[in-house]
């Protein structure tokens, strides 16, 4: 079973979340040919997505009774997608959080 996506997509949004922890404003803005956030993020949507997809084909294959496909793969398969789902839940909710201390803020 290739696992390779998730473990990318876990290891983008972790080198994401250090990257912004680590920059200061200024740095941000002097590093113009960094990594495109919105590329990144989208990357990471991408391969949560295809987690997700992997997941379900294995489900519907194995409740088809195909003989190739095993139960624990499967469950591997379904808790791997939903711990990449969930990680991106946390995500979008700091970046929600953030945008809302942004707005907040008295000029």
């Amino acid at each position: 079973m290739d696992t390779k996506g998730i473990d990318n997509l876990l290891s983008q949004l972790r080198s994401t979340a250090g990257t912004a922890a680590a920059k200061s404003v200024d740095n941000a803005a002097a590093s113009a040919g960094g990594a495109d956030f919105a590329q990144v993020l989208k990357n990471s949507i991408d391969q949560v997505n295809s987690a997700q997809q992997q997941a379900q084909s294995m489900t519907q294959d194995f409740s088809a009774g195909d003989p190739n496909t095993n139960l624990h793969e499967v469950m591997i398969a379904l808790q791997k997608a939903n711990v990449s789902f969930q990680e991106m839940v946390q995500v979008r909710n700091k970046l929600v959080s953030a945008y809302q201390d942004v707005m907040n803020i008295q000029v």
